[in-house]
């Protein structure tokens, strides 16, 4: 396995550079024009402003040259500064980074637990009013679009019912606590201000519950699947046989054996909702990434774009990775090569 880890974190450099590249040029090919961000429309008639904002933001250069400066700045950690807020990048990145991430984690937290639930139950109970609940929960949770259920359960909960909050991440009438994760339910807590853990808790439940309902109906119809071919094995018949509990047949004997193909699902949706929450983070106006991304694509923020796009690439790269290595300590058997 070292050997593997060591090959993979060698090769991560060369990936790394095969998205910037692909992000840069795609960026220098799109019909928009970025002095659009740069310029005020009653100014761009201006050749004289133009000539500079091109010179001062280095669109005046060649392409290949624009591409060597970008690549130096980027081994020296320097992103670029954004268009529209006129600060680096991966300044912006690092501020709105923690509340993608506590949303991110909230979710696969759902998503992860309770699609492993109903997948097992789907399975135990197979054709079952629980298997066809289960099944039915899946199903809704993977085909519905995140806009719909998102306004639809917005609507519901905080507007009709008013269980829960409106969008935003913290009532406007709180202050943040002082910044030591980023995540607003640790740092209150380690503030000691339960009032802010409490109201940051409650407006963290919905997208997360939108964002994790995708994930557990994936994961939950993949466990059921694995589950049932899992559970006429011949091992399985045999730890019964012995006398097992039928907790330990279902979830150290079967169970176990259908994580692999749930771990790559988990890892790949892990990776994929830090950039991809999009629609969510729009629709509950959260300030991360996804938020971010919309704004930077609105304004043609060549830098932003580029940036994001970088930790999402990363993003997939490290949680690959992860996943890998989790295979083995999920199941011995699997050897990496």
């Amino acid at each position: 396995m070292s050997r593997y880890i060591l090959r993979r974190l060698i090769a991560m450099p060369f990936l790394v550079l095969g998205i910037v590249t692909i992000a840069f040029l795609i960026t220098t090919v799109t019909k928009g024009d970025p002095l659009t961000a740069i310029v005020a429309e009653q100014q761009m008639s201006n050749p004289e402003v133009v000539a500079a904002a091109k010179a001062r933001w280095g669109l005046d250069r060649p392409l290949p040259e624009r591409y060597m400066i970008y690549l130096g700045n980027l081994l020296s950690g320097d992103l670029g500064t954004s268009f529209i807020t006129k600060r680096n990048v991966g300044t912006d990145i690092l501020y709105r980074l923690p509340a993608t991430l506590e949303l991110v984690f909230a979710a696969m937290i759902f998503g992860t637990v309770l699609g492993i639930s109903l997948g097992v139950l789907a399975a135990y109970f197979r054709n079952s009013l629980i298997d066809h609940g289960a099944r039915l929960f899946a199903l809704f949770g993977s085909s519905l679009p995140v806009f719909w259920s998102g306004l639809g359960l917005l609507f519901i909960f905080s507007v009709i019912l008013g269980w829960l909050p409106g969008p935003g991440r913290l009532d406007a009438r709180l202050a943040l606590p002082p910044s030591v994760t980023g995540f607003l339910t640790i740092d209150s807590l380690l503030a000691g201000d339960l009032t802010v853990f409490r109201d940051a808790l409650r407006h963290l439940m919905l997208p997360a519950f939108v964002l994790g309902w995708t994930v557990s109906g994936t994961i939950s119809r993949l466990v059921r699947a694995n589950m049932l071919d899992v559970m006429s094995r011949e091992f399985v018949l045999t730890a019964r046989a012995k006398g097992a509990g039928e907790f330990r047949v279902v979830v150290v004997h079967a169970l176990r054996n259908t994580l692999v193909p749930t771990l790559t699902v988990i890892g790949y949706s892990f990776a994929y909702l830090i950039t991809g929450a999009v629609l969510t983070e729009t629709i509950f106006s959260w300030p991360g990434m996804g938020s971010y991304a919309v704004e930077a694509a609105r304004a043609l923020d060549f830098p932003a774009i580029i940036g994001v796009t970088i930790v999402g690439g990363l993003a997939f790269l490290v949680t690959n990775l992860l996943t890998d290595i989790a295979y083995v300590v999920a199941n011995p058997r699997v050897r990496l090569g």
